[in-house]
């Protein structure tokens, strides 16, 4: 199984992540690669984060937590989940391609899982073909034990044009959306933006 941490990052010695997205993305990403923990992303915020804050997003063979690679002390980590995936991704590499990432994290009843998961896929046929947009990840946690837990869904969008056309999706797909809505407790969003690594040699 892979396993999924999704970490948020902050610099307390900047306003901007600058400085922490270049540091992330090269003598970080080296250290967690010799230890054989995979770079899935940096990604820096549009929406929805603090301006000196980053997403790390890591996986590996085993549950993992990239602290101790954090390379500079002014560097805090604010939060880290584990998470595995669902259907996607089913592959792991590095996320190269520009253009706006939107994290939606559910809160969820851990029973409604599988649906959300089952709604989701059958959506993603309609949703993906009438939109420049693709499904990266949908995650959850790997207890399934417990009344309540969260969800992670990684959307990969054109632009913010198409996120917002992606709105009115076609009827297919909109209702599996309102049924899926209809299961989670709360659902918040965070759009950011890839940053690729050669931004930073």
């Amino acid at each position: 199984m892979t396993n999924y941490c999704v970490t948020l990052v902050k610099d307390r010695g900047s306003s901007n992540n600058i400085e922490a997205a270049r540091g992330l993305n090269t003598s970080t990403r080296s250290a967690l690669s010799a230890d054989g923990i995979g770079h899935f992303g940096v990604f820096a915020p549009l929406f929805g984060l603090a301006s000196n804050e980053l997403y790390l997003v890591t996986h590996a063979d085993k549950t993992h937590s990239p602290a101790k690679y954090l390379q500079s002390t002014n560097l805090d980590i604010l939060e880290s989940i584990d998470l595995v995936p669902t259907v996607r991704p089913v592959d792991h590499s590095p996320r190269t391609v520009p253009g706006i990432y939107v994290f939606r994290w559910f809160e969820v009843y851990k029973r409604d899982v599988d649906e959300i998961v089952r709604l989701s896929r059958e959506a993603w046929v309609t949703f993906e073909g009438g939109f420049d947009t693709e499904v990266q990840g949908l995650f959850a946690e790997p207890d399934r034990s417990g009344e309540r837990g969260k969800m992670l869904l990684i959307t990969w969008y054109r632009d913010l044009s198409v996120w917002q056309a992606s709105r009115r999706p076609a009827a297919e797909a909109r209702e599996n959306f309102r049924r899926r809505a209809q299961l989670t407790i709360e659902a918040k969003p965070i759009a950011t933006g890839l940053v690729p690594a050669e931004e930073q040699e």
